[in-house]
Protein backbone atom coordinates (compact mmCIF):
# COMPACT_ATOMS: atom_id res chain seq x y z
CA UNK A 1 0.00 0.00 0.00
CA UNK A 2 1.44 3.35 -1.03
CA UNK A 3 1.32 6.36 1.23
CA UNK A 4 1.43 9.99 0.26
CA UNK A 5 4.54 11.91 1.16
CA UNK A 6 4.05 14.21 4.15
CA UNK A 7 3.52 17.85 3.31
CA UNK A 8 6.29 20.22 4.20
CA UNK A 9 5.85 22.15 7.43
CA UNK A 10 6.59 25.52 5.87
CA UNK A 11 3.65 25.40 3.45
CA UNK A 12 1.24 24.72 6.32
CA UNK A 13 2.68 27.58 8.34
CA UNK A 14 2.53 29.87 5.36
CA UNK A 15 -1.13 29.05 4.70
CA UNK A 16 -1.95 29.46 8.40
CA UNK A 17 -0.30 32.88 8.43
CA UNK A 18 -2.18 33.91 5.29
CA UNK A 19 -5.45 32.73 6.84
CA UNK A 20 -4.68 34.60 10.04
CA UNK A 21 -3.96 37.79 8.12
CA UNK A 22 -7.19 37.39 6.18
CA UNK A 23 -9.21 36.79 9.34
CA UNK A 24 -7.77 40.04 10.73
CA UNK A 25 -8.08 42.04 7.50
CA UNK A 26 -11.75 41.41 6.77
CA UNK A 27 -13.12 42.67 10.12
CA UNK A 28 -10.75 45.64 9.91
CA UNK A 29 -11.91 46.51 6.40
CA UNK A 30 -15.54 46.08 7.44
CA UNK A 31 -14.96 48.36 10.43
CA UNK A 32 -13.40 51.07 8.27
CA UNK A 33 -16.21 50.97 5.71
CA UNK A 34 -18.87 50.89 8.44
CA UNK A 35 -17.27 53.81 10.29
CA UNK A 36 -17.10 55.96 7.15
CA UNK A 37 -20.68 55.03 6.27
CA UNK A 38 -22.01 55.80 9.77
CA UNK A 39 -20.20 59.12 10.01
CA UNK A 40 -21.39 60.06 6.51
CA UNK A 41 -24.99 59.36 7.43
CA UNK A 42 -24.69 61.26 10.69
CA UNK A 43 -22.97 64.22 9.02
CA UNK A 44 -25.96 64.65 6.65
CA UNK A 45 -24.07 66.80 4.11
CA UNK A 46 -22.93 69.22 6.79
CA UNK A 47 -19.37 70.12 7.68
CA UNK A 48 -16.98 67.49 8.97
CA UNK A 49 -16.56 67.97 12.71
CA UNK A 50 -14.36 66.39 15.34
CA UNK A 51 -17.39 64.71 16.90
CA UNK A 52 -18.33 63.23 13.55
CA UNK A 53 -14.83 61.82 12.99
CA UNK A 54 -14.77 60.43 16.53
CA UNK A 55 -18.18 58.83 15.96
CA UNK A 56 -16.89 57.17 12.78
CA UNK A 57 -13.79 55.81 14.54
CA UNK A 58 -15.80 54.53 17.48
CA UNK A 59 -18.42 52.75 15.39
CA UNK A 60 -15.74 51.31 13.10
CA UNK A 61 -13.73 49.96 16.03
CA UNK A 62 -16.82 48.42 17.63
CA UNK A 63 -17.87 46.73 14.39
CA UNK A 64 -14.36 45.42 13.73
CA UNK A 65 -13.95 44.02 17.26
CA UNK A 66 -17.37 42.36 17.38
CA UNK A 67 -16.96 40.91 13.87
CA UNK A 68 -13.53 39.55 14.76
CA UNK A 69 -14.90 38.06 18.00
CA UNK A 70 -17.81 36.39 16.24
CA UNK A 71 -15.47 35.07 13.56
CA UNK A 72 -13.16 33.55 16.18
CA UNK A 73 -15.94 32.09 18.36
CA UNK A 74 -18.27 30.86 15.64
CA UNK A 75 -16.08 27.93 14.63
CA UNK A 76 -17.00 26.23 17.91
CA UNK A 77 -20.75 26.61 17.39
CA UNK A 78 -23.10 24.26 15.55
CA UNK A 79 -24.06 25.46 12.08
CA UNK A 80 -27.58 26.58 13.06
CA UNK A 81 -26.35 28.71 15.95
CA UNK A 82 -23.49 30.04 13.83
CA UNK A 83 -25.96 31.17 11.15
CA UNK A 84 -28.19 32.78 13.80
CA UNK A 85 -25.20 34.61 15.29
CA UNK A 86 -24.13 36.10 11.96
CA UNK A 87 -27.74 36.95 11.09
CA UNK A 88 -28.29 38.71 14.41
CA UNK A 89 -25.08 40.69 14.04
CA UNK A 90 -25.90 41.70 10.46
CA UNK A 91 -29.41 42.73 11.51
CA UNK A 92 -28.15 44.77 14.44
CA UNK A 93 -25.44 46.49 12.38
CA UNK A 94 -27.77 47.30 9.49
CA UNK A 95 -30.61 48.34 11.78
CA UNK A 96 -28.36 50.80 13.58
CA UNK A 97 -27.17 52.33 10.30
CA UNK A 98 -30.75 52.55 9.10
CA UNK A 99 -31.84 54.23 12.33
CA UNK A 100 -29.23 56.96 11.75
CA UNK A 101 -31.27 58.09 8.73
CA UNK A 102 -34.05 59.34 11.07
CA UNK A 103 -36.35 56.47 10.12
CA UNK A 104 -38.93 55.33 12.63
CA UNK A 105 -38.13 52.57 15.09
CA UNK A 106 -40.68 50.29 13.43
CA UNK A 107 -39.20 50.85 9.96
CA UNK A 108 -35.65 50.30 11.25
CA UNK A 109 -36.74 47.08 12.97
CA UNK A 110 -38.49 45.76 9.86
CA UNK A 111 -35.46 46.51 7.69
CA UNK A 112 -33.08 44.93 10.22
CA UNK A 113 -35.23 41.78 10.42
CA UNK A 114 -35.34 41.58 6.63
CA UNK A 115 -31.56 41.75 6.41
CA UNK A 116 -31.20 39.24 9.26
CA UNK A 117 -33.51 36.72 7.56
CA UNK A 118 -31.57 37.02 4.31
CA UNK A 119 -28.21 36.62 6.05
CA UNK A 120 -29.52 33.64 8.03
CA UNK A 121 -30.69 31.90 4.84
CA UNK A 122 -27.38 32.54 3.08
CA UNK A 123 -25.20 31.52 6.03
CA UNK A 124 -27.23 28.43 6.86
CA UNK A 125 -27.01 27.31 3.24
CA UNK A 126 -23.26 27.92 3.21
CA UNK A 127 -22.62 26.06 6.46
CA UNK A 128 -25.00 23.23 5.57
CA UNK A 129 -23.38 22.60 2.19
CA UNK A 130 -19.74 23.05 3.26
CA UNK A 131 -19.64 20.91 6.39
Amino acid sequence: MAHAAPASRTSGLRSMAAGSRLSMALPLLLGIVYGFWASGIRRDAGPITTGNVLFGFLTGIIVAVVTFGIHRASSRLPRELRAVTWAAWAGIAFGYLYSLTDATVLRSTIMALTVAVGVFAAMFYRYYTHE
